[in-house]
């Protein structure tokens, strides 16, 4: 395991000890079907955009990096804007 993934693993622990960083998350106030886009659609702007004014979305992509999810939109970041960070953390 190289330095970065320990750095997102560790993040994640401490993300699963705040027990309730997503009841803050701006997705809990949104459509979900904007954040699992069906394959081949495209990835909605709307989810980024709240994504990105969320208060939690370097715990929400820790924890999606951390548990490898594989669908939707987490921390403002695609499955394959997710798998490229793994693979480069690698």
């Amino acid at each position: 395991m190289t330095r970065r993934i320990t750095a997102i693993d560790d993040l994640a622990a401490a993300v699963d000890d705040q027990a309730h960083w997503a009841e803050r998350a701006l997705c809990q106030e949104t459509d979900p079907d904007a954040f699992f886009p069906e394959k081949g659609e495209n990835v909605s702007k709307g989810a980024k955009r709240v994504c990105g004014a969320c208060p939690v979305d370097v715990e929400c992509l820790a924890y999606a990096l951390a548990n490898n999810e594989r669908f939707g939109i987490w921390g403002g970041k695609t499955e394959r804007e997710r798998r490229k960070i793994l693979k480069e953390s690698a």
